[in-house]
């Protein structure tokens, strides 16, 4: 299948200033990363400076699908930034949404602000493809890479902790998909998804089959979910390795600044895993948090203890929050759970050295820094 990509442009080193688009001393916006002629061409947009860039986003996917051939499939990643810090937004945008938050604080309101200003996008987003005649057949997916940071003025409440760490409140992502093609609508489903389910699922939809292609395919790790969220069916995933890390693994190459990341005073050694309703934390360097005081409610207002290490069970179907470990009552449950660790382990690749430069920084322009191989 033949499928026209676009993108809506963006940044490098991802959260930028949203009206100078400024990032570590160099503009980090552009339209686009292409060949032309043989040369790859990084079109800077020097003139976009003082505009908001929620607004930016918006305008290119809409120039998109404006210009779109509605006879060709089209795949459209429109990633904004916002509610990410800093909390900047047009003050007539403060004004419009939350002059009902008299008791907020600055901060709450922009973070508010701001996703009404992605909300006011989306909603031009589906506005043009109905304009365009693209509506019937499209899908939207909606979705976050991970849950509100803990410090900042979102709230993942029930669910505890927040972006870098290992509880459901940091990854456990809220996400809705829209189309006509759905079989079954307006209902929540439970089933259990990982991000790389979407690659795998995208790739059937646009009609791509790889196993008739001579050539040799890299492994996909996600599954195709489409009957899982079209219909409500399983997902046929059973369980998502949430993370590990063992000091072995890691590349003796890689700077001992990073390698040696300390929690508490611990070398990072764990393993965080769900399968089916159970959750398991075990080992030293993980990040467990409370609630955040964004939530202002009573008995959690500032409950921010983190701890780091331990073994802890939980039930996600009826302690979504990660506040019971049954730990002690099921041990057969915390073994079965580990007895997964070295499968994983076995697959891991080393992580490897970082290259931590400012090297694409070049007259205060970021541009691709890693020389490709001929």
């Amino acid at each position: 299948a033949v499928v026209s990509t676009q993108s809506t442009g963006g940044g490098y080193l991802g959260v930028q200033h949203y009206y100078t688009h400024v990032n570590r001393g160099g503009l980090d916006l552009r339209l686009d990363y292409h060949l032309q002629n043989g040369t790859l061409v990084d079109e800077m947009r020097h003139d976009l400076d003082g505009v908001y860039s929620t607004d930016i986003y918006t305008d290119r996917a809409l120039s998109v699908i404006n210009a779109h051939d509605a006879s060709q499939p089209l795949f459209l990643y429109l990633a904004y930034t916002a509610p990410h810090r800093p909390f900047l937004v047009p003050e007539s945008a403060v004004t419009e949404f939350t002059s009902h938050m008299e008791t907020a604080t600055t901060a709450r309101k922009h973070y508010a602000a701001m996703i009404s200003v992605v909300d006011r996008g989306v909603g031009q987003v589906v506005d043009a493809l109905e304009e365009q005649g693209l509506r019937e057949n499209t899908l939207l997916v909606f979705m976050s890479d991970n849950g509100a940071s803990f410090t900042n003025a979102g709230s993942n409440y029930p669910l505890r902790g927040g972006k870098h760490s290992l509880q459901e409140g940091g990854v456990r992502s809220v996400s809705f998909v829209n189309s006509p093609l759905l079989q079954k609508t307006g209902y929540t489903n439970t089933n259990l998804h990982h991000v790389t389910d979407w690659y795998a699922t995208f790739q059937v939809l646009a009609g791509d089959h790889p196993e008739q292609v001579e050539k040799e395919q890299l492994e996909v790790d996600g599954l195709n979910i489409w009957d899982s969220i079209s219909q409500n069916k399983s997902s046929g995933r059973e369980e998502v390795l949430i993370n590990m890390r063992t000091p072995e693994e890691i590349s003796s190459e890689m700077d001992p600044r990073y390698a040696n990341s300390l929690v508490d005073g611990h070398m990072t050694n764990f393993f965080v895993i769900r399968s089916g309703n159970w959750k398991l934390f075990s080992g030293t360097g993980y990040v467990f948090e409370g609630w955040t005081s964004w939530n202002l409610l009573e008995g959690l207002a500032g409950k921010e203890e983190r701890e780091s290490s331990g073994t802890k069970l939980y039930d996600l179907t009826s302690d979504p929050g990660e506040e019971n470990d049954l730990s002690t009552e099921f041990p057969q449950i915390v073994q079965e759970l580990l007895d997964k660790a070295p499968t994983y382990r076995e697959n891991m690749r080393k992580i490897e050295a970082r290259n931590k430069t400012h090297g694409g920084n070049v007259n205060r322009e970021w541009h691709p820094w890693v020389k490709l191989p001929n």
